[in-house]
């Protein structure tokens, strides 16, 4: 269905999730409406990308997972292990479909996957032979070794997601190689890169999580004071002077003049802050950064959004979407607008389409008109990811 090409899926589905505890596999508990495994097939289903679908599930699952799945889902019973079932579901696809251009394969553990993620999963198998959707980690990683622990560089570091996508003829030979070996991996990449083949990283996303304990399903809202969203606006201004850098988002802009503050006077960052603390319900950034201390003299207000995106995780809440506008008469602010999303993105932890930018004048009036200052107002919505 992709660019003519034939490409099958396959979602491994056989686990019993014993780490999520319980008398039935939590792929066949139910999330809303449905079970998680039908959650997951539908949203792969809907990006109108594969030409077949193959689900590996756990042999006593088999007749249930076919009861509620579209009939034109093949289901097929997995094995000992999660490469075991993929392999199973790989033979059975080949049997059916010698002629597969691309197989991806998906964990039936992930519900929350996009078209976006899916597509640009495809794209990059389809450019370079094999994808991985992937995430920059937030945390700092620390690695174990004989003299203590060592911490490697945060910004080479990405946790893999699935879907996971391959030329057809390359997985098998990954598969092949590695049963000869008796070697198992931790996923399906993992078989790749020991061939010597290069693996690219595709979009994932912070909500495609896998199910793993109950701590992972959605929250459902048991009174008035738990909200699962919450709203909150930003409104900042500063003077423009000379001699000062003009910084908005952590991007050094070419003017003439820069904002006058106590920190770098990131306008657009200390609005956006604003609406984060509002809708977290945490103050504002006076109270959390104040103009009287000297520790904040001069600091980047990215290194100050990152404090505050700190809080947000403390409470359990993260970005929905943001919606921000920078007001000022000059300079054109358009060039910059996709390098200041990238850069708020980058320390929000989010992807690039939860942040909207614009820019505009005030058609020559007020303090923005009269080239005396510039101003930005933001507002948000987080989500309750945990209690």
């Amino acid at each position: 269905m992709y660019k003519n090409k034939k490409t099958g899926l396959i979602i491994a589905a056989a686990g019993l999730g014993k780490r999520f505890g319980g008398n039935v596999p939590k792929l066949f508990l139910k999330s809303g409406n449905n079970l998680i495994i039908q959650t997951t097939v539908e949203a792969c289903a809907a990006c109108g990308f594969f030409d077949y679908i193959y689900v590996v599930t756990h042999p006593d699952y088999v007749v249930e997972c076919r009861n509620v799945l579209p009939q034109d889902v093949k289901v097929l019973e997995g094995g000992k292990e999660r490469q075991d079932s993929v392999a199973k579901g790989l033979s059975a696809m080949m049997a059916d479909y010698p002629e597969t251009d691309y197989v991806l394969i998906h964990d039936g553990a992930r519900p929350y996957v996009t078209t976006r993620i899916i597509e640009s999963t495809l794209e990059h198998t389809i450019r370079t032979g094999a994808a991985v959707a992937a995430v920059p980690v937030k945390d700092t990683i620390k690695l174990m070794g004989e003299n203590g622990i060592s911490t490697p560089d945060r910004r080479l570091m990405y946790a893999a997601q699935t879907p996971q996508g391959f030329e057809t003829k390359l997985i098998l030979k990954a598969y092949e190689v590695a049963a000869s070996q008796e070697f198992t991996g931790t996923d399906d990449a993992q078989l790749v890169e020991r061939l010597g083949c290069k693996v690219a990283l595709a979009e994932g996303s912070y909500t495609n999580i896998k199910i793993t304990t109950p701590e992972d399903l959605p929250i459902p809202i048991s009174n008035d004071s738990q909200m699962k969203c919450r709203a909150g606006t930003g409104f900042d201004v500063h003077t423009l002077v000379k001699g000062r850098p003009l910084i908005l988002a952590g991007i050094a802009i070419p003017y003439e003049k820069g904002l006058l503050g106590h920190s770098d006077a990131d306008v657009l960052t200390h609005a956006i802050m604003d609406a984060l603390l509002g809708a977290a319900g945490l103050g504002d950034i006076g109270r959390h950064f104040p103009d009287t201390d000297l520790a904040y003299k001069g600091i980047s207000s990215m290194v100050l959004l990152e404090r505050v995106v700190a809080l947000l995780e403390e409470k359990g809440l993260e970005l929905a979407n943001l919606d921000a506008t920078i007001i000022a008469e000059r300079p054109k602010m358009a060039p910059f607008h996709e390098a200041m999303i990238q850069n708020l993105a980058k320390v929000i932890g989010c992807d690039t389409n939860r942040i909207n930018l614009k820019a505009t004048t005030t058609e020559k009036l007020g303090i923005p008109g009269r080239e005396e200052g510039i101003a930005a107002e933001a507002i948000c919505i987080l989500n309750q990811t945990t209690v």
